[in-house]
């Protein structure tokens, strides 16, 4: 237990990336889809992955670099949903000293820059701003980029990765997202199917999520009775994995709560 835990934080200190070898699942669609994207992740083609919330749409961008020959090179993620509008071009294309109030001296390299010989992941696309939409497909079609203030452009080399649990093709019929921009990205897509339609996943992730976080938090390792199985198989996770794991967190630390109060009143 004691080198697992310490194999996982170099991991996390190393800046650790998921493989396909990660992807636990006893689904054969699942396993379908793992096939697919690796059998395209050593191309250059731009990689759409859908999928609700919470169903490991990053595990798969990281898996595809990881088995890309880009892995030696950096992997840089963006949520495009999570960055206010009006910053969200300078943290794409980085910006020039004195761009504009606030900027940094010096500059500072966009993410265009910072994945170069590597892999963007563009998370949440769907949110980009439509005016930020072109721009991203000039770089596309263009492989250049100018910083925000500056004057020389630069030539950058990297590999698109995008993700959204959004219906793009009708955020388009509504005027949100470029058709020309979903065309572009649209190269290879992979769906990953929620987990309440995997329930033979279910499981096997709880034990995974609930092992992982006993040997992180060095906590008595704990199992999972029959009854709590059921319980698990009966949810319709509508945070798909992301709950899963969520709820296996508190269950390890409620657990170890009961455990420590009962120890004490022994003592």
């Amino acid at each position: 237990r004691k080198v697992e835990r310490y194999e996982t934080l170099l991991n996390e200190m190393r800046g650790h990336r998921y493989s396909f070898q990660n992807i636990l699942t006893r689904n054969p669609k699942m396993r379908q889809i793992i096939d697919q994207a690796r059998r395209i992740a050593d191309s250059s083609a731009t990689v759409l992955l859908l999928g609700e919330s919470g169903t490991g749409k990053e595990l798969f961008a990281q898996a595809l670099h990881e088995a890309s020959h880009r892995k030696k090179g950096p992997f840089v993620a963006i949520n495009c949903g999570a960055i206010p509008h009006d910053l969200i071009e300078s943290e794409l294309f980085g910006y020039e000293e004195g761009a504009f109030s606030g900027a940094r001296k010096r500059g500072k390299p966009g993410k265009f820059e910072l994945a170069c010989d590597g892999t963007l992941f563009l998370d949440e696309v769907g949110e980009l701003p439509i005016e930020s939409q072109a721009k991203l497909l000039r770089v596309l079609e263009e492989r250049r980029i100018d910083r925000l203030g500056g004057t020389v452009p630069m030539d950058v080399d990297f590999r698109l990765v995008v993700a959204t649990n959004r219906d793009l093709a009708a955020w388009v019929d509504a005027g949100k997202f470029r058709s020309d921009l979903l065309y572009r990205i649209n190269e290879f897509p992979i769906e990953i199917p929620p987990l309440r339609s995997r329930p033979e996943d279910i499981p096997l992730l709880a034990k995974h999520f609930l092992t992982e976080v006993c040997l992180r938090e060095r906590l008595p390792m704990q199992h999972l009775s029959e009854e709590a199985v059921r319980a698990l198989m009966m949810h319709s996770w509508p945070g798909n994995v992301r709950e899963l794991r969520s709820l296996m967190r508190q269950m390890a630390d409620r657990k170890s709560t009961r455990l420590n109060s009962s120890h004490r009143i022994r003592s």
